[in-house]
């Protein structure tokens, strides 16, 4: 038989090349940008284990669950961590960085997460990132939920490790990520004697046996569905241009806000102050005496694809989120996940307006 996923061409290492290409010019970098083979975490736990040892002092920021995984890689690598928590219904702020500083004027790693799609929350990261640059620290983000739906600019940022996934925003594969590297990373990497050789989670791997050869030939065989389909996503927006992607991700996330505010019922927005919410989803708080894996459960009985999940590990009994990225991010995904949160509501007896709900999330879409 023949399948469109079967039998494909061998990717060379010239169209691997041109796609790390098309990825740093999305992400507008001058940097050497690697296309790892593989869901993000791995790009991620290998800029953590290629920089980051006995010698380190790491500024952690936790905004949600994956800050609190780099920590524990950090701590696990020999660092010295310092953890800098927020509340998950906010946001870190450029002063809180600084002050951080003040107190530990060793720190040289900063860790932080752009979008938190977890939680809903996004970072300042331009402002932060000054705060960074003048300590001369290494400026490590995770900006893989942000990428598509906000800007992400790692030059103009001061980003030194950026890694970006394409599952969420960009619309793609989880099979597929990549982190843009700048010169100060690679050279951190090359004087710590932990960093990973001659093992997938190797940066320097692909700098010494990829980016030095001038990308001739590739470590390994790559994932071709995957590359494949990292192409047609920053084909599709490039097509449809970035600011025009970006636009339907802050204004779905706008139209989800305000909803769910007429909705009622006791819902309202997790995440505090519009400014510091993420536009690649959107997180809700249950109301009162309501869980709310209990509330998607019943939500989803009515169409199992809408982008709706609860929270997870002990946020599963108070976060809902509405997942409006990549394909999502519509008007139609909006109306049909607030029409079936109301629904849900009102069969608990809860007072809902649900056109009401659908009328605010239409004159907020902008």
């Amino acid at each position: 038989m023949t399948h469109p996923f079967l039998d494909l061409a061998p990717l060379g290492a010239a169209q691997f090349a041109s796609i790390e290409d098309r990825v740093a010019r999305l992400l507008r970098t001058e940097k050497d940008v690697v296309v790892m083979q593989g869901e993000a975490l791995l790009p991620l736990e290998g800029a953590i284990r290629s920089t980051a040892g006995p010698g380190t002092t790491a500024l952690n920021v936790i905004t949600g669950p994956y800050g609190q995984t780099f920590g524990d890689w950090l701590r696990d690598c020999g660092a010295t961590v310092i953890d800098l928590a927020v509340p998950f219904h906010t946001a870190v702020t450029a002063a809180q960085i600084s002050a951080a500083f003040e107190e530990h004027p060793a720190i040289d790693f900063v860790s932080l997460v752009h979008a938190e799609a977890a939680t809903g929350n996004t970072n300042p990261v331009a402002e932060i990132g000054d705060v960074v640059r003048r300590q001369g620290a290494l400026f490590y983000l995770d900006a893989v939920a942000s990428v598509g739906a906000e800007p992400v600019l790692p030059d103009a940022w001061g980003v030194d490790l950026c890694v970006i996934g394409a599952q969420k925003a960009m619309g793609g594969p989880a099979g597929v990520s990549a982190v843009s590297v700048s010169e100060r990373a690679w050279a951190r990497m090359a004087a710590n004697p932990q960093a990973p050789r001659r093992s997938y989670l190797s940066l320097l791997d692909w700098k010494e046996r990829w980016i030095d050869g001038g990308r001739k030939a590739l470590l390994h065989a790559p994932a071709q569905l995957e590359m494949l389909a990292l192409e047609a996503c920053v084909e599709r927006i490039e097509a449809d241009g970035p600011e025009a992607v970006m636009g339907r991700h802050r204004a779905a996330a706008a139209a989800t806000r305000a909803g769910a505010r007429a909705l009622g019922g006791g819902l309202e927005p997790y995440v505090h102050e519009d400014r510091e919410a993420a536009p690649v989803a959107t997180t809700l708080r249950a109301p009162a005496g309501v869980v709310a894996s209990e509330l998607v459960s019943r939500a989803l009985s009515s169409d199992p694809a809408l982008p709706l999940a609860a929270g997870g590990g002990a946020l599963a009994k108070e976060m809902i989120r509405v997942n409006h990225y990549g394909v999502d991010a519509t008007r139609g995904a909006v109306r049909a996940c607030l029409a079936a949160l109301g629904a849900a509501l009102g069969e608990r007896g809860l007072p809902v307006d649900v056109e009401g709900a659908l009328r605010s999330a239409e004159e907020a879409w902008r």
